[in-house]
């Protein structure tokens, strides 16, 4: 792989297998082209959205507070001079080129990059010591913001706070961060960030699910797809006249052979994470079109300026298998080469797609899964 200045000069191949999970690692001017900067009023605008997830964290007084949005416009002017903190998730959602900021962290697989979010502080601006579950690039956008870092285990967090803060923080490195400079941190590792300067940190997060809620979300797409015949039945059931209310061993037994008849491979597991890892946030809508093309002059559109996924969707795939926003796309075989491309450009040139392709193209243009190239703002 070619090294990347992203990761300061290291190819992809060398962060993982030095880096990822393991260490810290500093990356200075790591990215200064980000775009129109993402500041203080556009965020609070995201704010007041009600498909947008937002918090407000303030410190004052020795005591934390936190507030979800949306927001009433009225909030931001209550707002001190310094000590709180406004972060906005999923802001690739809703501003295209910081959709194209994420996407540029495709060496690490799709199934696991999560969201960009972006949080501006004033002066001492702070959301106080603590540790992410995930991994975390961390990248200072104007002005300037110290960071201190530790590996310590103690996460004991202080008791009553609204938002997981470490009682006992201790520093074993510090770093002040200028505009496209960065800093990747590996899940559990303690950093507390505090702004020096007004500026923005753009927080690239992946997925990292527990695994309770694997086990859970499995257990529910099992539910879903199971079905099996049959009924609990005891033609040689025994008398227990002492002891009426205990549950047999006998019975026990029978439901525990019928439990067995749950099954699952490597090809369930591969559809189940298809259907989980592309399912959309509760709070993710898609915007159909206005006036939607009819179905010819869609044709037409695709063939000349290609059609790109909408900032919401995800599309993976295992093998020949496609999934697409929670649901398995009905593909045609000799299609699946051009779904793959889809997946992994999130693009597709403009071409003359076979027929099966463009029915399942415009059913997803018409739900707003996505969108003729040229129609992006």
């Amino acid at each position: 792989m070619t090294p990347l200045s992203l990761l300061g000069g290291i190819t992809p191949e060398q962060f993982l297998k030095e880096y990822w999970h393991k260490k810290p690692l500093l990356i200075r001017g790591a990215l200064k082209e980000v775009g129109p900067h993402v500041d203080f009023d556009w965020l609070a605008e995201l704010a007041m959205q009600d498909d947008v997830e937002s918090r407000l964290i303030e410190f004052n007084q020795g005591r934390w507070k936190l507030e979800r949005g949306p927001f009433r416009p009225s909030r931001f002017k209550r707002l001190p001079a310094s000590d709180w903190t406004i972060l906005v998730q999923n802001v690739n959602h809703h501003v295209p080129h910081i959709d194209e900021l994420l996407w540029r962290f495709n060496f690490i697989p799709y199934a696991r990059l999560d969201d960009l979010m972006i949080s501006y502080a004033p002066p001492g601006g702070t959301v106080g010591p603590h540790f992410d579950s995930y991994d975390v690039f961390l990248l200072q956008v104007g002005g300037q913001k110290r960071w201190q870092i530790s590996s310590q285990k103690d996460e004991t967090f202080i008791e009553d706070a609204p938002i997981k803060v470490l009682e006992h923080f201790e520093a074993e490195q510090e770093f002040v961060l200028e505009h496209g400079d960065m800093l990747y941190l590996p899940p559990r590792y303690a950093h507390y960030g505090v702004a020096l300067e007004p500026g923005m940190t753009y927080s690239i997060g992946f997925r990292a699910p527990s695994v309770q809620e694997l086990t859970t979300q499995f257990l529910v797409y099992l539910q879903d797809r199971a079905c099996f015949d049959g009924r609990y039945a005891d033609p040689d059931l025994q008398s227990q006249p002492a002891d009426p209310a205990a549950i047999g061993d006998a019975m026990v037994a029978q439901v525990e052979r019928m439990l067995q008849l749950i099954k699952w491979d490597g090809n369930t597991v591969g559809d189940f994470l298809g259907h989980y890892l592309t399912e959309p946030k509760p709070h993710v809508f898609y915007d159909a079109p206005d006036e939607p093309l009819e179905f010819d002059e869609f044709v037409e559109q695709a063939a000349l300026a290609g059609v790109v996924l909408d900032a919401k969707s995800q599309i993976l795939f295992r093998g020949e298998a496609l999934y697409c926003n929670g649901e398995r796309l009905e593909v045609d075989a000799a299609d699946v080469v051009d779904w793959q491309r889809f997946a992994n450009a999130r693009k597709l040139a403009g071409q003359a797609f076979s027929d099966a392709m463009t029915d399942v193209l415009y059913e997803g243009y018409l739900s707003g899964f996505w969108h003729i190239a040229d129609s992006v703002a």
